[in-house]
């Protein structure tokens, strides 16, 4: 059974990177891009450019098929 685009899951990453960045990624097991997520709205922000990486992680967590 593999969770696809729209699914409950894929909802709950997306929320759930709304609120920090990366968490959708690593409730979904992408650890790695979880940290890259992270770090990179937390550099970013001190700029006023984390916003960018912020709507980035919440669109990935919302598109994310496994398997891919």
């Amino acid at each position: 059974m593999s969770a696809g685009q729209g699914s409950t899951g894929n909802v709950i990453a997306a929320v759930c990177s709304f609120f920090i960045p990366g968490l959708g990624q690593l409730v979904q097991g992408r650890l790695l891009k979880a940290i890259v997520m992270f770090v990179l709205a937390a550099a970013l922000w001190v700029i006023w450019m984390g916003w960018i990486i912020h709507l980035w992680s919440i669109i990935d967590a919302a598109l994310y098929k496994p398997g891919n």
